[in-house]
């Protein structure tokens, strides 16, 4: 199940200075004491969410770290929020976002791969229309491809021994129109890892990154995927932190006008924007 850990103290619509209001967490609940407070209609939806999680549902567990209260009464619900706090149990307080410490997302599930939508509280019905669209776009065999991947992590790790030619190698495969594509219709890791072709698909070098937007939705599917891949990225000092997110968590970021030498291993984006933006 997927849980959204969010500040104590924070809640919808506060400026907290971070620039995300909460951390997307999948938490493995299978056999742990989840506090349930409450009756009703509410009370019954969670209660579904967290037994199809595999948590042992409770009233009350000394063990219990999470914790839904889906009680109406104001008063009770605040009362009961603090009561927990002070026991170190992490909160959901049911359509009282300012007191949750957590959220429970909209969910879609493609065994074993989950898709999480959360807003933090702020709109509901939104993450449910995200659901419903991603529903009918993401094909139900999806699960099976990701079991795939799994059972072949072995003749996948002797194929590219090393960690970056094994993560682009994947990548490269998994974009739209690769060998395993996730929306095609029949991706099969058998024939992909049999193909030689395959071996020589991991980028590798430097690429330049010319932008003319500073709005990441204008990002072309290539340069999005560039970003995605790298290394490392090289940037210009006024390429904007929103162009910067796009990049993979864990690649490097160096700030530098000039561009990289030809020496560094991987593949390193270089991006700077154009001189029709930067002169706006």
């Amino acid at each position: 199940m997927a849980v959204t850990a969010g500040e104590r103290n924070g809640g919808p619509g506060l400026d907290t200075g971070l620039a995300w209001h909460s951390l997307p967490l999948f938490v493995r609940l299978r056999g742990r004491p989840v506090i349930l407070m409450g009756e009703g209609e509410a009370a019954d939806a969670k209660r579904r969410l967290l037994e199809r999680a595999g948590a042992l549902v409770v009233a009350d567990h000394p063990d219990a770290r999470l914790a839904v209260v889906a009680l109406e009464d104001e008063g009770a619900a605040v009362a009961a929020v603090a009561a927990l706090r002070a026991r170190g149990v992490l909160v959901n307080a049911v359509d009282r976002p300012a007191l949750c410490d957590f959220t429970l997302p909209a969910i879609v599930d493609r065994h074993p791969v989950l898709v999480a939508i959360g807003t933090g509280g702020v709109s509901a019905g939104l993450a449910a229309a995200l659901r419903q669209r991603l529903e009918g776009l993401l094909p139900a065999r999806l699960g099976l491809l990701a079991d795939a991947l799994f059972a072949a992590r072995a003749p996948i790790r002797r194929q590219w021994p090393d960690g970056g030619d094994r993560r682009r190698a994947l990548s490269a495969a998994l974009a739209p129109g690769g060998d395993l594509d996730p929306l095609s219709p029949d991706p099969d890791v058998h024939s992909w890892l049999g193909a030689d072709a395959s071996r020589d698909r991991c980028s590798q070098g430097i690429l330049m990154l010319r932008l003319t937007s500073a709005d990441p939705d204008d990002l072309t599917l290539r340069q999005a995927r560039a970003l995605a891949d790298a290394d490392r990225v090289i940037h210009a000092p006024d390429v904007p932190a929103a162009i910067l997110d796009r990049a993979r968590a864990d690649a490097d970021r160096i700030e530098s006008a000039t561009p990289p030498g030809d020496d560094l291993p991987g593949l390193t984006i270089h991006v700077e924007m154009a001189r029709s933006e930067m002169g706006r």
